[in-house]
């Protein structure tokens, strides 16, 4: 049974849709104020099937990740004490502390980083505007965080997805397999021996 060679499809199907745009947009703007999912799950596709128009996916994606980014900030500053029992009794919490903490000893920095890395976006924006970090620096870290992050992936796709991607399907399976084993490794790890 070939999953993940189907799966692998289908992402590329739906990347050509002519709706992709809009839904990349919000998912990048959702991503960054309350949604779990990055991005990346839709940029690094779309990028691929269509290379044309990578810098299009990446310009629109650090856009609406940024103005949801300010929602996010909003959400701190105004609208805490709502999420507050959720962020308590999610696996957030630990995260949200340790956010607080790096703020204090980092300030703005902190946004361009979680812009960048794979750290929860969404817990920075949130924290940002709760600790009323200024709004002007904020943004500005988040476009160039989030801007680097999302270029660099649509640029990698562009440049160097066309000629990995015949690998890439050569052992999607394998591909596919291991990460779903990685993954079961690290819950174990982290819920249970960690």
């Amino acid at each position: 049974m070939r999953i993940f060679s189907w799966l692998y499809d289908k992402v590329i199907g739906w990347s050509k849709h002519p709706h992709a745009s809009y839904y990349l947009g919000a998912l990048s703007f959702a991503e960054s104020s309350f949604f779990p999912i990055p991005p990346d799950v839709m940029l690094a596709p779309m990028s691929l099937a269509r290379p044309n128009r990578a810098w299009w996916f990446a310009f629109l994606t650090t856009v609406t990740s940024v103005l949801g980014g300010v929602l996010g900030y909003f959400i701190g500053a105004f609208a805490f004490e709502f999420i507050e029992p959720w962020i308590q009794s999610s696996s957030y919490l630990s995260k949200f502390e340790t956010a607080k903490v790096w703020f204090a000893e980092w300030g703005i920095w902190v946004v361009f980083v979680a812009g960048f890395s794979p750290i929860p976006y969404k817990l920075f924006t949130v924290t940002a505007g709760l600790l009323s970090l200024a709004l002007i620096p904020f943004i500005i870290a988040s476009f160039i965080g989030r801007g680097s992050r999302f270029f660099l992936v649509a640029g990698l796709l562009k440049y160097v997805g066309p000629k990995l991607e015949p690998l890439v399907l050569k052992y999607v399976e394998w591909i596919g397999w291991i990460t779903v084993l990685l993954l079961i490794v690290a819950i174990v790890y982290f819920k249970y021996l960690h």
